[in-house]
């Protein structure tokens, strides 16, 4: 498995936002989201064992892992991974596109689907057969960068009728829109879904790695 890093910090985003997490950062992404945070993660990278990657974050002694990227699930050995990290008890998160199938992941795992936007540059490279894939525990997530993004995300959800089945998060794009905006969308609209920042940013630097 190629792995950009391995680092021990605040859980940002999703449900599980505030509590301390493993994320284990895989090398390499099909998309190219023009809001993407994380463009480092497409090339940088070292191959690492399993053994290798399973010793590293067993020794930040936390139960909480999220498998990330890039695009995690663009390398097919992670789907070991996450099965060796839900058979040693950890709480597994896994933040994908909508782009890869998601058949074969351990259903032990919990999904954080983001369904791309418009204003991501990647509307068309999303997967809508995954959406029947979801189980009840996982979320999908869209990143709104403007209303367009808003009001397609809001059309989606009443189309797929999402809020009865998932958990649904929005989140505005850092530096582009301005939360209480998206928040005043969402109340104005007495929209089922849960608002989230993202909290690292808050915390570090938003340039910072490894946090």
């Amino acid at each position: 498995m190629r792995i950009t890093e391995i680092f021990f910090s605040i859980q940002g985003e999703s449900s599980y936002a505030g509590l301390p997490c493993v994320f284990v950062r895989f090398t390499g992404c099909p998309l190219r989201c023009g809001w993407c945070d994380t463009a480092y993660a497409f090339y940088e990278g070292t191959e690492r064992s399993l053994e290798n990657i399973l010793n590293e974050v067993a020794h930040f002694d936390c139960r909480l892992v999220e498998i990330t990227g890039g695009e995690p699930l663009a390398q097919v050995e992670a789907h070991g991974l996450i099965t060796a990290l839900a058979d040693r008890g950890y709480t597994v998160l896994i933040e994908t596109s909508g782009a890869i199938d998601l058949a074969p992941v351990d259903p032990r795992a919990i999904l954080i689907m983001d369904l791309k936007c418009p204003g991501s540059g990647m509307e068309d490279r999303n997967r809508w057969s995954n959406l029947s894939l979801l189980k009840p525990h996982d979320e999908v997530k869209f990143v709104i960068k403007d209303r367009a993004d808003y009001d397609w995300a809001v059309e989606i959800i009443h189309r797929y009728g999402l809020s009865d089945r998932q958990r649904i998060l929005l989140s505005p794009v850092f530096g582009e829109l301005e939360p209480q905006v998206l928040a005043d969308w969402i109340l104005g609209d007495r929209l089922r879904v849960r608002f989230q920042l993202q909290v690292h940013k808050l915390i570090w630097d938003p340039a910072m790695r490894g946090v």
